[in-house]
């Protein structure tokens, strides 16, 4: 078996085997806390420039079916894990992980002591790395690494972003939605379609005028990779949607988005949210959610509280208390930081998709 190395930005080591194609790759590191769902996590381009460490122990033990990604290829930069199962278990899988990661041209080490790994991520906050089945020279490893740029200060939508607008659903479906693609999951579309919804699917930089001439019923901001703070183009887009007036919804990256156009402004998170069992509290009905999550930005929370004649939070994360979703007071406008329409992950957010459709005309 291969030996491979990763080496983090503050100089620590973990050695491991080598999975999935040989090679070196860099990025950012973050953990995922989910116990299924691998695949759907791989294809989420979210991750985008990540380096995705798996916290559960056994990862490609039913293997790879084609058909459950959430975008066409894999999007991770590499992947870290304790046990990497070639062999699989699932009838239906069409594909084993190795097969699949040298199809996709992703580097993988395994063999790692993960729970080590985490948290040391969470006592010193997320940085880059590298991972090398090829390199075994630290000083070599240390200077590549010393050239992969930080995550903060990054556009990355426009690397994962559909490069011609497309559609989903029945055209004479009650409502039209304008999807902005900053990086979108299948499932958000496929949630949609499902409440009778005709979709256009617009490329990141389009401009507001080319996503108005269609016009749509309401407009939707998605999740996606990169730092929202670098995204000014998208912002003005939104601040120009919120003008026109129509009801505009937004997941993930998509609040940031909106929190910007409102003048709230985004910051890097510790480490993140990453998992599929982060709870969060609507304020508005009192009620708990159990959420899918992904992201390394978020929305200053001082700042929501701050603005209480325009903004209010309505979501709260039961862990530490940042804000999980927001509605301007001004606008039909609001946005939750998770995933509803999770895959991998529970559904009891789904509701969100059912007011933001409620609000259309």
């Amino acid at each position: 078996m291969t030996k491979a190395i990763l080496l983090l930005e503050d100089g620590t080591v973990f050695t491991g085997k080598a999975g999935g194609k040989t090679g070196t790759t860099t990025g950012e590191i973050c953990f995922n806390t989910g116990m299924t769902g691998y695949q759907e996590i791989f294809t989420d381009p979210s991750y985008y420039g990540q380096v995705l460490v798996a916290t559960n122990v056994h990862i490609g033990n039913y293997g790879i079916k084609n058909s459950e990604v959430e975008s066409e290829n894999v999007k991770i930069a590499g992947f870290v894990c304790r046990n990497f199962n070639v062999e699989y278990s699932r009838h239906l899988a069409e594909r084993s992980i190795q097969e699949y990661f040298e199809a996709e041209g992703i580097v993988a080490i395994h063999d790692v002591d993960t729970r080590a790994l985490v948290q040391h991520i969470r006592t010193r906050g997320a940085m880059n790395c590298i991972i090398s089945s090829e390199i075994d020279d630290l000083d070599a490893l240390k200077h590549r690494l010393a050239e992969t740029p930080p995550m903060a200060g990054l556009e990355l939508s426009s690397q994962v972003t559909t490069r011609e607008p497309y559609f989903i659903g029945r055209e004479d479906a009650k409502h039209r939605i304008a999807v902005m693609d900053f990086g979108v999951k299948k499932n958000i579309l496929r949630c949609f379609d499902q409440r009778d919804c005709y979709l256009q699917v617009f490329p990141a930089r389009t401009t507001f005028s080319e996503v108005k001439a269609w016009n749509p019923d309401g407009y939707f901001l998605s999740n996606g990779p990169g730092d929202p703070a670098s995204m000014p183009y998208a912002i003005e887009t939104v601040g120009q949607m919120l003008a026109d007036g129509k009801p505009l919804f937004g997941i993930c990256l998509g609040q940031q988005l909106l929190a910007q156009a409102a003048g709230l402004p985004t910051y890097k998170l510790h480490h993140g949210h990453r998992g599929i069992n982060h709870p969060v509290k609507n304020l508005k009905s009192g009620k708990s959610e159990i959420t899918s999550q992904n992201h390394g930005f978020g929305v200053l929370e001082q700042a929501v509280y701050d603005s209480p004649g325009t903004v209010e939070a309505t979501h709260i994360n039961l862990n530490d208390n940042t804000v999980e979703g927001i509605r301007l007071k001004n606008h039909q406008a609001f946005s939750v930081q998770y995933h509803p329409e999770a895959s991998p992950g529970p559904h009891d957010s789904r509701y969100l998709f059912d007011e933001f459709v409620g609000m259309l005309s």
